[in-house]
């Protein structure tokens, strides 16, 4: 999102102009506030006030087109009242360290059952439940080998 926030100052400002810089985190703020359509509006307005056209209000407008077409998913407001992350960075990461990681061994050869298991495995690992599953994981073996070999002879 940061990314269109500059392509739409430098439409605004000349290059290293300070007060881009305060415009984009002014901009940012309002975004993580939830109001990304109302940032879309004041960008396309301040790019019409200011006469800009074609080449030099590009940037403005691809900004806005991107603010507008992306708002439901631009909910900080709400992912940060929740708790979750907002930074791709964090997913990125994750997906690196669970999946790439693994997956990407030279000269491994992964088919879809054997590729989602040991992603499962992985993610049990990385979330710190592994011991709590393995224990789950006995007694259910437990359970499906002794019960059903001993449940048609049990007289009760």
């Amino acid at each position: 999102m940061l990314e269109y926030l500059w392509k739409a100052a430098w439409s605004f400002f000349g290059k290293g102009e300070p007060a881009a810089e305060d415009w984009v985190a002014d901009q940012a703020r309002k975004i993580l506030h939830g109001k990304a359509r109302q940032v879309a509006a004041g960008i396309r307005r301040r790019a019409t006030t200011y006469g800009y056209r074609g080449p030099e209000r590009a940037g403005a407008d691809e900004a806005a087109r991107y603010l507008e077409n992306k708002s439901r998913y631009l909910r900080y407001d709400t992912a940060l009242e929740k708790g979750w992350p907002i930074a791709t960075g964090i997913i990125e990461g994750a997906c690196r360290h669970i999946v790439k990681d693994r997956m990407d061994i030279t000269g491994a050869r992964w088919g879809l059952d054997g590729a989602e298991a040991i992603l499962k495995l992985r993610t049990v690992i990385a979330s710190g439940d592994f011991d709590d599953y393995w224990r789950y994981h006995l007694r259910r073996e437990h359970e499906r080998i002794h019960h059903a070999k001993y449940r048609d002879t049990l007289v009760l």
